[in-house]
């Protein structure tokens, strides 16, 4: 047997190979033409799964046979006087913090830690420097490592390409505790501010000469190394004061003054932050670069300058083919920086939604900030609402939240009377605890959900629909059985509809929500539009309208029946003022989404003349059928019960009338559609800012539909663009000129 030694990076791996390559194709004579050779153990997923060794396309660990430079780690580079480890210019000290935040950036991004922060030859063992600005920095950034992962582990709301935890037996300096390294960072800190002022004062003494321009750009790069160190200071003050409010095992006592503290403190953290970064622009190219030649041998997107080796952990990648790695620049890690800044400081303010609505509400607006939040900032926010497990603000259990959510939503007489027939029933108490309980895990989960990156939601929304039908079905069971024994009640109330009407309210949001993500993640053709906002105008929103509707009548008579107990309890004698409410229940929830299903009958009759006038081409292929691609956009409503889901057929039958009339009297249709949806939205005091971007759309809209009505571009067959920087999910329709 032939045996190969194999040396890499002067080192002799002592791997012993075998040429098995005859005997590989002797067996193969004993397969026929096409045939394929399956095994129990090696299968079609793992044939498809397989790389071709030794192909630097797929063999990630042949990367580091494409470059003649010696690859070298730590203690190699030391032994070889590679690598300094004292006695840093402030250039150099500037470049290894600047490039260290950028491969962080990188990290968050989805990258793995050995091709981004690990690549950083300083932070394998900084014991071994010399330097103490140097050595303190790397300590503290293996700190903050091991915060993020902390925070981005406990939440539980990242995929594959959003974040590789995995350190690949690298040590995070958890022998060092969180006091001993904030007190290290202010020690470093507070050396290089006297030694700033002490640069300063040099400064005003000496006159105009060579001496004094040495002091100015000493003092400026001081300086920058100074706010350096600060940032870092308080970025790892702030993860820490939330891990520890968060982390904690012992159930605490939410207060007022609780919330107050710890925002404050979050806060001061932030601006300080936000102060040094300010500073640290004024720097940013001061920092040591690579130079050009240096790149020979190596991916010019990756650093190359003091103390990072790009190919050092290439051998501990798994053979699969390698993920392309792009170094963020500096001026594009600060930007991320500025912005993860501004996300964490939003965050804090998840302490202010006193209700599961609120809450929910939050935690969309929050995963839907444009540009998206990263994977930190959204692990954060779970990690604050739930810091353990059904316990919000790791006080309130969750079932009580969405009790308390439901009662609010539509009033249930078991949950806001003193019904003597439900609270003496200890069949109908168990009853509505256990309906409670069994709604922890799909309200929890709708929250879970916005905490994954857009594309991921989409998919887990048609996952948690599933759960919300069957919790539909106990709800109908619960309101059947509690509206028996309300019947016997004096006075005779009802209670069917109430638990059912609220979940039903649940999927009717999930069921929107899927289908308009998809014109986010711009999943839909444009001749696919005419039966998303069909669904959406037909169905969607008027079912959402017509069950808050529902739950408004439903709070109103039982408002009534209290208000009639207590006339009856004050006696006939007494002068009794009925409360008359400023608001009907829901009333603005019921405006919006009126407006939403005006817009969208707006954009549906300007898809159908569109169509008329042939101006959106559709494609013929047979195996691109609009009936395979309706059943392939609503296939996750199949399982739902309530509302019914619409097949092909009946969408045929229901919108064939619309083809009965000309692209005119469509397009007339659609600009009264886009005119009621402006003048139901202006009639809302203080909009925010989504609410205004439809009545920009809706102005927008309503313009163009006039000019298609009175002939302006009848006669061009370009299509219409449809753009969507306005809103992610209602398009302005543009037209032009060939």
């Amino acid at each position: 047997m032939d045996s190969i030694r194999t040396p890499f990076g002067g080192q002799d791996m002592g791997f012993n190979w075998s040429d098995v390559t005859q005997d590989f194709w002797k067996a193969t004579e004993e397969l026929s033409c096409g045939q394929l050779l399956h095994d129990e153990l090696f299968g079609l997923f793992e044939a498809m799964s397989a790389i071709e060794m030794m192909d630097p396309k797929m063999d990630a660990g042949m990367v580091s046979n494409q470059t003649n430079k010696q690859v070298l780690n730590l203690d190699q580079s030391i032994k070889a006087n590679k690598i300094k480890l004292k006695d840093f210019t402030l250039e150099e000290q500037l470049g290894i913090v600047d490039e260290t935040l950028s491969s962080m950036v990188t990290w968050f991004e989805g990258h793995s830690l050995a091709q981004t922060v690990f690549i950083n030859l300083y932070l394998h063992n900084p014991s071994l420097i010399g330097d103490k600005t140097i050595r303190v920095f790397s300590l503290i950034v293996l700190k903050l490592i091991d915060l993020i992962r902390e925070f981005v582990s406990k939440a539980n709301v990242f995929e594959e390409e959003d974040f590789q935890p995995m350190v690949y037996g690298y040590q995070l300096a958890t022998d060092l505790s969180d006091s001993k390294a904030s007190s290290l960072m202010r020690e470093v800190e507070e050396e290089l501010s006297k030694k700033v002022k002490s640069l300063q004062r040099a400064v005003e003494k000496s006159s105009e000469s060579e001496a004094n321009r040495h002091d100015v750009e000493c003092h400026r790069l001081t300086s920058g190394l100074y706010f350096r160190i600060k940032f870092f200071r308080n970025l790892f003050q702030t993860l820490n004061t939330l891990k520890k409010e968060t982390f904690s095992k012992t159930n605490r006592k939410l207060s007022a003054n609780f919330e107050k503290q710890l925002v404050e403190d979050i806060e001061k953290y932030l601006n300080q932050c936000n102060e040094a970064i300010a500073s640290w622009k004024d720097t940013i190219d001061c920092g040591v670069k690579p130079e050009s030649s240096s790149t020979s041998g190596h991916r010019a997107d990756y650093p190359t300058i003091i103390g990072f080796e790009p190919l050092v952990n290439q051998r501990l990648l798994p053979p699969t083919f390698p993920r392309y790695t792009k170094m963020k620049s500096r001026s594009e890690a600060l930007e991320f920086t500025l912005q993860l800044l501004h996300r964490l400081r939003r965050v804090s303010k998840v302490y202010e939604c006193s209700s599961y609505e609120s809450a929910l509400e939050f935690f969309n607006d929050f995963s839907q900030n444009i540009p998206s939040s990263c994977v930190l900032s959204r692990s954060i926010l779970q990690v604050l609402y739930l810091p353990q497990p059904c316990l919000v603000f790791g006080v309130t259990h969750m079932a009580q939240v969405v009790r308390e959510s439901c009662k609010q939503f539509i009033k249930p007489p078991s949950l806001t009377t003193k019904s003597v027939q439900i609270n003496s029933n200890p069949n109908a108490k168990e009853l509505l605890e256990n309906f409670f309980q069994r709604a922890v895990r799909p309200m929890a989960s709708l929250t879970q959900i916005c905490g994954h990156n857009r594309a991921r939601q989409r998919e887990k929304l048609a996952q948690i629909l599933e759960e919300l039908t069957a919790l539909q079905d106990e709800a109908d069971k619960v309101d059947n059985y509690l509206n028996a024994l309300t019947q016997k009640s004096d006075p005779q109330t009802s209670h069917l509809g109430y638990y059912s009407t609220w979940v039903l309210y649940h999927i009717l949001r999930v069921m929107t929500q899927y289908l308009l993500s998809g014109f986010e993640l711009e999943l839909y053709s444009p001749h696919e539009y005419q039966y998303i906002f069909w669904y959406l105008y037909e169905f969607l929103y008027g079912w959402i309208v017509s069950t808050l509707n529902r739950a408004s009548n439903l709070i109103l008579e039982q408002e009534a029946i209290a208000d009639q107990i207590q006339q009856q309890l004050k006696g006939k004698s007494k002068k009794f003022r009925i409360k008359k409410r400023k608001q009907r229940p829901h009333y603005q929830h019921i405006l919006i989404y009126q407006s939403l299903q005006h817009l969208n009958n707006g954009f549906y009759k300007a898809i159908c003349g569109f169509k008329l006038d042939n101006k959106l081409p559709v494609p013929q292929s047979a195996l691109n059928s609009e009936q395979l691609r309706y059943e392939h956009r609503f296939m996750p409503f199949r399982s739902i019960i309530a509302p019914p889901p619409v097949p092909y057929h009946q969408f045929k039958d229901m919108t064939s009338n619309v083809w009965q009339q000309t692209s005119g009297e469509l397009y007339l249709m659609s600009c009264k559609s886009f005119q009621q949806t402006k003048a139901l939205l202006e009639t809302i005091t203080d909009p925010k800012q989504e609410v205004s971007s439809y009545i920009k759309i809706a102005k927008t809209n309503f313009v163009v539909m006039k000019l298609l009505l009175s002939g302006h571009q009848m006669d061009s067959q370009k299509c219409p663009e449809f753009d969507f920087s306005v809103n992610p999910y209602f398009p302005l329709i543009s037209i032009y000129k060939k």
